[in-house]
C-alpha cells in the first residue's frame, strides 16, 4: 500500500455516507459502495467498513459541529435492506499489514470518541436505528451512539462475534463499552461475545446492550419520535455555522508537507520528522463576531485543522519516522491574545467547538505511538495551547541563556488557562496533573506563574520541561537524544512510552487505547489469527482456523 492516504475527503463526493438536515435533527444514512475500498483486493458488502468509509464519518462528525450546529440529534442508519453494518471488511483485515490494521483501529476509535463525546461537548445527541444484523464493529458503532434503538424481527441482532468468528478481539471498543459504559453483566457479556449470531429481541434490551426494541412496523415512527423528543428536551441555542473550506497544504516529493501555519520538515535517513507550529501573523479578532466571520481561517482553528491533518497523514503514510520533533516559532504575546479571546467566550458555539477541537488534537497526539520531543529553542511561541506540546511530549530540552549568533528573542515558556483544565487527556487529568501525579502543590506552583514568560532556569525550577541546555551543550545533547532514539526497537518504544504516557486513573477511554492497543499488537501477529491457517485468511471459506491451542 505505497499510495498516499487523504484524511481530507470532498463533501460533495461522499461515497459511502448520506446526511439530510431537518432543522434540529440529521439523519446520517450509511449506503457503502461496495466498489469503493481504499485499495484493490475486496468488495465493501454488507456495509462493511474500511479505512477510507471512517475517513468520510470523521469528517462529517466534525462538519455537523461545526456547520450544522442547529443540529441536535443526530440519527445514524443503514441505507442496506437487512444489514446495518457487518463491521471493519474481514478481507481487507486479512491483506491488510499490520501496522495498517493497528493504524485502522486507532483511527476508527478516535472517531467513535468524536460522536460519543458530541453531546457532551456540543450538545448533538447520537442515535443509532438498528434494522438488521449489526455486527462487530457495526455494534461498536452503535454502541458509540447515546441511545440504540433495535427492530423486534427475526433478522435484527446486534453482536460481537470477533471471538468465535476471527480470533481476535473487537477492535474499537466493543469489549469495554459493553461492560463499562452500557453496565453489562460480565457473565451475561461472555455469552455474548461467544456468540456468533448473536442476540435479538428482548434479550437484547434486558441485557442492555440496546435501550429499545420495537416492533418492525412501529419502528421507523418511533425513530421519528424518539428523535424529536431528544431535540425538544435540548437547551443547545440555535446557531448559524461555518463552512470548513478545503486545507491549504503542498505535499513534497522529499516527504515534507507545507500548510499555512505548519510545516513538516522529513528526514527519512534519521526516522525523523521535525513539526513546526507557526505563531498568528495578525492580531487577535476584536471580538466573536469578527472570529466567526473569518471563519475556518481563523487562526487558531486553522492551526488545530492543519495540526490534526498532518498527525494523520504522518501516522498512516510515514510510518518509519519514529521520532517526531516538536518545534513553534512565533510571538507568545500575540499568540495568547487569540487563546484569550476564546478562553473569554467558551460560552460562545464557535469558541466551544475551537476549543473542544484543540482537546482532540492534543488527545490524539497522546496516543500517536510515536516518540515525542518538543525543542523550546529562541524565539519559540510555547504558551498555553502550544505549551500543552511540551507536556505532551516524552522528553522537552529548552535552550538556556544567549546563544552566539543567535538573535532570536530569548526562549520562553509561558502559562495560561489553558493549561489548568480544559484540555484533559484521557485519563481526565490535565496534562500537567498527570506531569506532577502525587505532586499537586508543583501544580499550584506553576498555577501561580500564570501569565510570566518564563525562562529556561525558572521553567526548569517549575519541572516545566525536561532539560535545560546552555550554547556549550546543545547541539551535542540532542543530536545524541535523536541518535539514541532511533537506534532503539520501535516495538519496545511504543509499549514503553503508551505506559508511561498516561499515569493516574484509569477511564472507559484508557482502557480502550491502552488494552486494546496491546492485545491487538500481539493478537493481530498471532498465527491463529494472520497465520496461512488462521481464522482472518480462513473467513468464509466454510473452513474453521487451525488453531495453535498453547495458552500462554
Amino acid at each position: 500500500m505505497t499510495q498516499r492516504i487523504d484524511f481530507q475527503p470532498d463533501p460533495t463526493a461522499y461515497r459511502h455516507w448520506k446526511v439530510a438536515y431537518d432543522g434540529s435533527v440529521a439523519t446520517l444514512t450509511m449506503d457503502v459502495d461496495e466498489d469503493g475500498g481504499l485499495f484493490d483486493g475486496y468488495k465493501l458488502k454488507l456495509n462493511s467498513y474500511d479505512l477510507g468509509v471512517d475517513i468520510e464519518l470523521a469528517d462529517i462528525v466534525q462538519r455537523m459541529r461545526f456547520e450544522h450546529p442547529e443540529v441536535k440529534v443526530v440519527v445514524m442508519q443503514s441505507g442496506k435492506d437487512r444489514v446495518f453494518c457487518a463491521g471493519a471488511n474481514i478481507r481487507m483485515l486479512g491483506g491488510a499489514a499490520h501496522s495498517h490494521k493497528v493504524n485502522f483501529c486507532k483511527f476508527t476509535n478516535e472517531t467513535r470518541n468524536t460522536f460519543e463525546a458530541a453531546m457532551a461537548d456540543s450538545g448533538q445527541q447520537y442515535m443509532a436505528a438498528v434494522k438488521g444484523s449489526c455486527a462487530g464493529g457495526g455494534y461498536e458503532l452503535a454502541l458509540a451512539c447515546n441511545h440504540i434503538m433495535l427492530t423486534d424481527d427475526s433478522s435484527s441482532s446486534v453482536a460481537l462475534p470477533e471471538v468465535p468468528l476471527l480470533a481476535v478481539l473487537p477492535g474499537t471498543g466493543g469489549l469495554t463499552r459493553v461492560t463499562d459504559k452500557r453496565k453489562v453483566r460480565r457473565d451475561r457479556a461472555d455469552v455474548f461475545c461467544a456468540t456468533e449470531e448473536g442476540i435479538r429481541g428482548k434479550r437484547a434490551q434486558e441485557w442492555r446492550l440496546v435501550d429499545e426494541v420495537i416492533p418492525n412496523s412501529k419502528f421507523d415512527a418511533a425513530v421519528v419520535e424518539r428523535a424529536k423528543e431528544f431535540a425538544d428536551a435540548s437547551n443547545k441555542p440555535v446557531s448559524k455555522g461555518i463552512s470548513l473550506t478545503p486545507l491549504d497544504r503542498t505535499f513534497h516529493a522529499d516527504g515534507s508537507v507545507t500548510y499555512s501555519s505548519v510545516e513538516i520538515a522529513m528526514d527519512r535517513d534519521a526516522r525523523k520528522v521535525t513539526i513546526t507550529l507557526k505563531g498568528p501573523g495578525e492580531d487577535a479578532p476584536a471580538d466573536m463576531d469578527v472570529f466567526t466571520a473569518q471563519g475556518a481561517d481563523a487562526y487558531l482553528l486553522r492551526l488545530a485543522r492543519e495540526l490534526d491533518d498532518a498527525i494523520l497523514h504522518l501516522r498512516l503514510n510515514e510510518m518509519e519516522a519514529g521520532l517526531w520533533e516538536f518545534q513553534t516559532q512565533g510571538d507568545p504575546e500575540k499568540f495568547a491574545a487569540h487563546e484569550a479571546l476564546l478562553l473569554a467566550n467558551k460560552d460562545h458555539w464557535l469558541a466551544n467547538e475551537v476549543l473542544q477541537f484543540w482537546k482532540r488534537v492534543l488527545k490524539r497526539i497522546d496516543v500517536t505511538s510515536r516518540s515525542l520531543v518538543a525543542l523550546v529553542e529562541h524565539g519559540s511561541c510555547y504558551t498555553g495551547i502550544l505549551a500543552e506540546l511540551l507536556f505532551a511530549a516524552d522528553r522537552s530540552y529548552m535552550m538556556e541563556d544567549e546563544f552566539e549568533g543567535d538573535n532570536r528573542p530569548i526562549a520562553t515558556v509561558t502559562l495560561t488557562q489553558a493549561n489548568f483544565g480544559p484540555f484533559p487527556m484521557a485519563n481526565d487529568l490535565t496534562r500537567l496533573e498527570t506531569r506532577f501525579l502525587g505532586e499537586p502543590e508543583a501544580v499550584e506552583a506553576a498555577r501561580e506563574r500564570i501569565g510570566e514568560a518564563l525562562e529556561a532556569e525558572d521553567a526548569d525550577a517549575l519541572g516545566l520541561v525536561t532539560m535545560i541546555l546552555d550554547d556549550i551543550d546543545w547541539e551535542d545533547e540532542i543530536r545524541i537524544f535523536f541518535e539514541e532514539r532511533a537506534s532503539f526497537s520501535p516495538d519496545a518504544m511504543t509499549g514503553m512510552e503508551a505506559n508511561l504516557r498516561f499515569a493516574g486513573p484509569e477511564t472507559m477511554e484508557t482502557r480502550i487505547f491502552g488494552r486494546l492497543t496491546a492485545w491487538q499488537n500481539w493478537i493481530f501477529n498471532r498465527p491463529n489469527a494472520v497465520g496461512p491457517d488462521g481464522a482472518l485468511q480462513s473467513y468464509g471459506t466454510g473452513i474453521r482456523g487451525k488453531y495453535n491451542m498453547e495458552r500462554v
